[in-house]
């Protein structure tokens, strides 16, 4: 797919994809996100708004689905869907478009979407969300999770007697953990229980220092690699750490510096470069540098998961710096650092592959066309 926005069809009787062994399989709430962008000021009680863009997209677990898919790993996603116009647009989207396999996914009668309302202003966004949980649990959904190199997974599981990841250890995934903000601010240390049975932890700076009681990331970095054998903390504008005991390296990389757009689904981009990256086999610094570049390239877009960048998008950003580079100081610093995407651009290889290389999509619903 290049630059291109195709229609997707709303089936009435979605068929799920054909499974087989994955790169990469996911599991959790979808939301259906309407984005909106450019205000001129936040709403207040009274007045009336009016925003620059708006985009319609799947949002919550897929927007780490859409990235990680979008840079070449085979996906799959275990989510509820409502059985409304947005449950079967968000299911024709992911499965036709963004070929995720949907084969543990299921479509809920009478039962509808979790819709968000997400307001971007000043580099962040707020949010309005309303749904319910899915009418079954998690391991009832997914039943025995398929072979897959790796997983990414909520840490904690709320209501679950047990994590739906933990029969997985058979198929020797690497479990890839992340926690969410705690909403009672307790930051139970107790959560991190099962870092144990996970190859990496991604959490960023402000839940990394919280659940460990320092002061500095890397204070939590060091104290967190004690319980998992790879660990990176995202920070924000300054970019991200990491330490990997598989290969005995840490890292340190800094932040692109972009005008951000929208913020949604920027760490859910991160994360999934990191899993390629280390499926890869990458030096660390690399899995670090790519995924910064990947989260930058989807905040300077808004919609969430149709934000996230493919390998066109990554091959134009690289061109481009690659011919700023002779101009200016700072692209040449950059090109440097980025040099190893040079052998990693799939289209750079031949005519074929950089007319199939994947670009960011249209964040909309569009017109659906029934037959």
């Amino acid at each position: 797919m290049e630059n291109v926005h195709p229609r997707v069809e709303a089936p009435t009787d979605p068929e799920p994809t054909l499974e087989q062994d994955l790169d990469l399989f996911l599991a959790g709430p979808l939301f259906f996100d309407i984005v909106f962008t450019g205000l001129p000021s936040e709403p207040r009680p009274g007045t009336e708004v009016w925003a620059e863009g708006m985009g319609s997209v799947p949002g919550g677990i897929a927007n780490l689905a859409v990235a990680a898919s979008r840079l070449g790993l085979s996906t799959g996603l275990a989510a509820g869907f409502g059985d409304d116009v947005y449950g079967h647009w968000s299911w024709s989207l992911l499965s036709q478009q963004e070929h995720i396999d949907l084969s543990r996914s299921r479509i809920f009668p009478d039962w509808h979407s979790a819709v968000t309302v997400s307001i971007a202003t000043q580099g962040d966004r707020s949010m309005i969300t309303h749904g319910h949980p899915i009418p079954v649990s998690q391991l009832e959904l997914i039943g025995t999770p398929p072979r897959s190199r790796a997983l990414v997974t909520d840490l904690i599981a709320p209501g679950e007697d047990e994590p739906w990841w933990f029969t997985s250890a058979a198929d020797q995934a690497k479990v890839f953990a992340a926690v969410g903000w705690d909403p009672t601010e307790k930051w139970d240390q107790a959560d991190l229980a099962n870092l144990g049975r996970c190859h990496a932890f991604l959490p960023n700076h402000v839940e990394a220092m919280a659940y460990t009681r320092t002061e500095t990331p890397e204070a939590a970095l060091a104290q967190l690699s004690d319980l998992v054998p790879f660990v990176v903390v995202t920070k924000g504008k300054d970019g991200a750490i990491a330490t990997d005991a598989t290969t005995g390296e840490t890292a340190s990389v800094p932040a692109l510096l972009v005008d951000p757009v929208d913020p949604t689904g920027a760490g859910d981009v991160f994360s999934a470069g990191i899993v390629v990256g280390t499926l890869g086999e990458w030096p660390l610094e690399q899995r670090l540098l790519f995924s910064t570049l990947c989260s930058a390239l989807a905040v300077q877009h808004f919609g969430g998961s149709l934000a996230s960048p493919g390998w066109g998008d990554i091959a134009d950003w690289w061109e481009t710096t690659k011919r700023d580079s002779g101009r200016n100081a700072e692209a040449a610093r950059i090109a440097a650092s980025y040099g190893f995407l040079g052998d990693l651009i799939p289209q750079a290889k031949t005519p074929a592959a950089r007319r199939d290389a994947v670009r960011r999509a249209e964040a909309t619903i569009g017109h659906s066309r029934h037959h």
